[in-house]
């Protein structure tokens, strides 16, 4: 097939299901731990067969597009490997990967992904999570992590931690959610609150051979390295949620009235071009990540401007409605709060401004690049 008409035909698969998306979107995010009485609905069980890693960034992105103009929230909500399942994707061999798929296989369970601290945020330098050797050839792990999307409810996840200072001591390993040593909380989120976004305290968590990630690997990929190939491969990610947001924002704001003045035109006919213009960045940075994961600026500079403009677009096109449209129309507000939570995944927008900044003095300021 033509990878433009592959594209085209993911994109109408996952199109099927947006609708079903937006219909569960306000009931989810009023109760989240009742989000299992969803879990049979086609629409969940299409988000869940999503795998970042075999299908690419490019298809990932279309597909996420088409899935968060039904409502990104839900694409969150939705049971699965997620970003634990990118980033044993990478660094993990086949025996963790599969532990990983058997544990979320039936439809009915999340995995975590825990990175970033209460203090420290998610810089990898300052993190203090520990490994401790148990003096048998095992660890025990200690620590805090804070804002892990379904952290309370998973099964299973990766968690960064380190063995020792300097970056090199930084490691991923599989954790069993169930274990008596973790202790996990939901937090009471303002947006995307489907994810049921958490905090987990660590507890002397059994840890052994068999978990750490990257066994296989060099001293130089095994932790923070690998880490952040996961990083770059859910940035785009994002980056099309954002997008396929502002497009949901877009389309419902149009479809309230009929006979709009030319100025209120205007307003929408700019905004839709600046949603295809981010669009299109948005695929070619994730044609680069297909390309090489190592170079993470492409990505780092579509989650920034989608972002960006996806909290622009929730400000002003409500507006177009009058004063109370926000408390008029609930899914505009809640779509409102759920934006300004992508800001603050996989690095807010002042990291993704170093990381776009440090290639171009490192490069130049090529365009095309």
């Amino acid at each position: 097939m033509d990878p433009d008409d592959e594209l085209e035909a993911l994109r109408a698969q996952a199109g099927e299901h947006a609708a079903q998306l937006r219909a569960l979107a306000l009931s989810v995010d009023a109760a989240p731990d009742r989000v299992d009485e969803h879990l049979s609905s086609p629409a969940m069980q299409a988000v869940r067969g999503l795998d970042p890693i075999a299908l690419g960034a490019r298809r990932t992105v279309a597909m996420l597009v088409e899935l968060a103009r039904g409502d990104a929230g839900m694409v969150l909500a939705c049971p699965g490997p997620a970003l634990a399942g990118v980033v044993t994707g990478i660094i993990g061999s086949p025996e963790q990967q599969d532990r990983l798929r058997s544990a979320v296989a039936d439809g009915r369970g999340w995995a975590f992904l825990a990175i970033t601290e209460p203090d420290v945020g998610s810089d990898a330098t300052a993190l203090r999570t520990e490994l401790r050797p148990a003096g048998d050839g095992t660890f025990r792990l200690y620590g805090v992590k804070r804002y892990i999307g379904n952290g309370a409810r998973a099964r299973i996840g990766v968690v960064l931690a380190r063995t020792g200072p300097g970056p090199l001591a930084l490691r991923a390993v599989l954790v069993d959610g169930a274990s008596p040593q973790l202790r996990a909380r939901p937090l009471d989120m303002v947006g995307l609150r489907g994810a049921q976004i958490s905090e987990l305290e660590f507890d002397g968590v059994p840890v052994g051979p068999q978990d750490l990630l990257g066994e296989h690997l060099s001293p130089l990929r095994r932790g923070m390295w690998g880490v952040m190939q996961g990083f770059t491969t859910v940035r785009v990610q994002i980056a099309a949620m954002a997008v396929g947001t502002s497009l949901a924002v877009h389309e419902y704001v149009h479809a309230q009235r009929r006979g709009w003045r030319t100025g209120e035109l205007a307003v929408l006919d700019r905004a839709h071009a600046e949603i295809a213009a981010v669009h299109r960045l948005t695929q070619r940075a994730a044609a680069a990540v297909d390309a090489d994961r190592r170079h993470t600026h492409p990505a780092s500079l579509a989650k920034l401007a989608a972002v960006s403009l996806a909290r622009t677009v929730t400000r002003r096109l409500p507006r177009l409605l009058g004063r109370g449209a926000l408390l008029e129309h609930p899914l505009l507000e809640k779509w409102w709060r759920d934006v300004c939570a992508f800001e603050f995944m996989e690095g807010t927008s002042h990291i993704q401004r170093l990381h776009v900044a440090q290639h171009c003095l490192k490069n130049g300021f090529d365009h095309d690049n």
